[in-house]
């Protein structure tokens, strides 16, 4: 089994970093970047269209 990981991207602070869509909350939560509590809907995280494609249909 293939384990699925997107690629986020803080628009504040530019930290990257990979996260398990399982483990996420739907994108137009709110979301809060790990280094600098930046709030913005997960959405925003996204680093490409992909990356929010996949968490859409996950």
């Amino acid at each position: 089994m293939v384990e699925t990981y997107v690629r986020l991207l803080c628009p504040d602070c530019e930290k990257s970093w990979e996260e398990s869509p399982n483990d996420l909350p739907e994108p137009s939560a709110t979301f809060y970047c790990p280094d600098c509590n930046a709030e913005n809907r997960l959405s925003e995280f996204a680093r490409t269209e992909r990356d929010l494609e996949t968490m859409q249909t996950l």
